[in-house]
This record gives C-alpha cells, sequence and structure tokens, in this order.
C-alpha cells in the first residue's frame, strides 16, 4: 500500500486545459484546485472531478503554491499546473515508487516534455525540462524568485523517466505575450533586490541565449520550433534587462516606476 497523495493544481481561466490535467490525476486520493477567481468556466469544470474547489486573490507563483501544499490533507503532495498532464507511464511509476519508499526519499523530480505548436519538442532549452513535484509534505516547500517557483526538500530527491507533458502555448501569440508578462514580473524582482542595469547584460545574454537554446543544447533537431523557441527565449531576456533599465530610469526621474507589461 503506497502513502496517500494529494494532486494539488492552481488555475486561472484554464477551461481549455482543466479537463485534461485533472482527469490524469484521478489515480490521486485528493485532488485540491485553487483558483484566481477565473471569468471562464474553470471552476465549473473543475467541480466535475472534486469539490475540494477553492477561490484566492493571487499570491504570486510562488505564494499561491504554498498556499495550497497547506491546504492539502495526505502526506504526500503532487503539483501539477492546470495546462500539464501527468503520462500514464509516470503515474505507474510514481505509484511503485512510493510503495516501496521506506523514508529514505523526500522527493521526486522527472522530466516536462513541451507540446508546441502540435509536436513534442525533444532538445534545446525545453527537454528535459526537470521538475520537482512529488514531495512529503513535511519536507517540502515552494521558493525560487518569481514567476519561477521551484520545489524545496529537505532529503534525498530521486529522478523518474517518466514524462510531465506539457502544453504550454495555444501559439506563438500566446507565447510573447507569456514572455512579456514574464521579463515585467522579473524585472521588478530584480529591482527589488536592488540588482542594476547593465549595459553587458543586455548586449551579450540575449545572443548567447538565442546561441545556447538552438546550437548548444541542439534545438536546431527541432527544427522551425526550435528555432522559434531560441528566438522567443532571447527576446524575454532582452525585455528583462530593458524593463530593469526602464524602471530604474523612472525611479530617478521621479516617475511611477511600473515595468511595462
Amino acid at each position: 500500500m503506497r502513502p496517500k497523495i494529494s494532486a494539488c493544481v492552481t488555475t486561472f481561466n484554464e477551461e481549455r486545459n482543466i479537463r485534461r490535467c485533472l482527469k490524469s490525476l484521478t489515480w490521486c486520493d485528493e485532488i485540491v484546485v485553487v483558483d484566481s477567481f477565473s471569468t471562464d468556466r474553470t471552476v465549473e469544470l473543475s467541480r466535475e472531478f472534486t469539490d475540494r474547489v477553492y477561490q484566492h486573490e493571487w499570491l504570486g507563483y510562488i505564494g499561491q503554491k504554498n498556499l495550497i501544499r497547506r491546504m492539502a490533507s495526505h502526506p504526500w503532495i503532487l503539483f501539477v499546473d492546470a495546462d500539464e498532464e501527468v503520462s500514464p507511464e509516470l503515474r505507474e511509476e510514481m505509484e511503485h515508487e512510493l510503495a516501496v519508499n521506506d523514508g529514505a526519499i523526500a522527493g521526486y523530480e522527472f522530466p516536462r516534455m513541451v507540446n508546441y505548436i502540435g509536436r513534442w519538442i525533444r532538445h534545446g532549452e525545453w527537454y528535459p525540462d526537470i521538475k520537482l513535484r512529488l514531495f512529503f509534505k513535511e519536507k517540502g516547500r515552494s521558493g525560487g524568485q518569481e514567476p519561477h517557483d521551484q520545489v524545496f526538500v529537505n532529503g534525498e530527491v530521486k529522478r523518474l523517466k517518466g514524462h510531465l507533458w506539457h502544453y504550454t502555448y495555444d501559439d506563438l501569440h500566446d507565447h510573447l505575450e507569456t514572455m512579456n508578462r514574464f521579463s515585467s514580473i522579473t524585472a521588478q524582482e530584480k529591482l527589488r533586490a536592488e540588482s542594476h542595469f547593465s549595459k553587458v547584460d543586455f548586449l551579450f545574454r540575449p545572443p548567447f541565449r538565442f546561441l545556447k537554446a538552438f546550437i548548444l543544447r541542439r534545438g536546431f533537431l527541432d527544427g522551425w520550433r526550435g528555432f522559434l523557441i531560441a528566438l522567443v527565449s532571447a527576446f524575454g531576456v532582452a525585455m528583462k534587462y530593458a524593463k530593469l533599465w526602464e524602471l530604474e530610469y523612472r525611479a530617478r526621474h521621479g516617475g511611477n516606476g511600473s515595468a511595462t507589461s
């Protein structure tokens, strides 16, 4: 008998994805959904799978994950985003590992594979995108830097082979909008941390990011999709530093200090 698992999903306007996500979690002992006041059918669709659906103001990517972790009832936590799906192979592997875990392993990480414009991405910076998402509740917490939350555990971590499938962007427009939003958040975080704009970072980090993703990490093997992923990633890096420069400029000249989004 394996220990009980609480699957935890945070949502906002995910009616296109939420059924696929929650259907892949029905084997868990509990599904908890915390929604940030969606304006679509996310909450309604979530209630088809669980009665533990709550609404709470957005606390940030890290804060929302720590909130839902505290709300879970069972000793093991499985974090899954609304645009993700647990593959059958990963489910089988997780259930087996927990059944034989003697307490030595505090968390499990596994590769996430992205479906981008109709094809699975198997190279570049997006694969293997290792994520620690299954962990013993009392030994784990969310941290990192917004908007990139991470799970940290006090104990040993084991890597599994099964995939977490990620349906990340609806289209290229959605991809660019996300990069624009994330670059604003990151610039704000850098300003709070008193990290200053650097011309060297602005000029050299974007092209290096492209070369790393497309050449060094062999993104070219994913064809045009690999090229677009590397290009948009480089754009996101450039915008992050440009927005940091803008924030510092506004702070010096009495502006409102908010980054363009």
